[in-house]
């Protein structure tokens, strides 16, 4: 078994005890992606407390959807990032709908918004985001952290570099080298 089998193995029976109710579970996954989470929800939400509340509702989104999980399909931090996307999307529009409900100029706005872009296009793109999801999920974990902190996270390398105790040389060249990998088309072996 090598290893990104032994990691799918160990997030298949964290997600089986997160979907049990195991409280430790529960605290496990957060603590692996909780900073992540937020990082995508502060950027996203209008203030802080709104960010706050969008975390604490990926993660019972997440809870109640942990018997969905499957490793064969996506690595678990694509899936979490593909919920949290999700999920803050939708409050987003909620957010907006409640604003806008009643406004006649918007409306004109959304209806001409909606003929530009095709219907297919949302759904085009949240299977693009998977796609670059699921191969940053086959990197090497130093590579996929740095990716996910800097692109996803909004992290400078600074600071993750000293989050991770990794030198800043090291986080350089992993992002450097992640980025090669990704850029290589999805047919082709990835390369070490």
């Amino acid at each position: 078994m090598g290893p990104r089998q032994q990691q799918d193995a160990v997030d298949l029976d964290l997600m089986n005890r997160v979907g049990s109710d195991d409280e430790r579970a529960i605290a496990e996954l957060y603590d692996r992606f909780g900073s992540l989470v937020y990082r995508m929800a502060y950027q996203a939400m209008p203030t802080r407390a709104d960010a706050e509340d969008a975390v604490q509702e990926v993660f019972v989104r997440l809870w109640k959807t942990a018997d969905r999980f499957d490793p064969k399909r996506a690595a678990l931090v694509t899936w979490v990032m593909l919920i949290a996307r999700r999920h803050l999307v939708d409050r987003l529009r909620r957010t907006r709908a409640r604003i806008t409900a009643g406004a006649m100029e918007e409306s004109a706005v959304r209806d001409e918004h909606r003929e530009t872009e095709p219907i297919g296009s949302e759904l085009e793109r949240d299977e693009r985001f998977a796609t670059v999801m699921e191969r940053i999920g086959e990197l090497p974990e130093l590579q996929k952290s740095v990716v996910t902190r800097a692109y996803l996270g909004g992290q400078t390398l600074r600071q993750i570099s000293e989050e991770l105790n990794t030198p800043l040389g090291t986080v350089k060249s992993a992002l450097s080298r992640a980025l090669v990998r990704l850029r290589e088309r999805p047919g082709e072996e990835l390369s070490t």
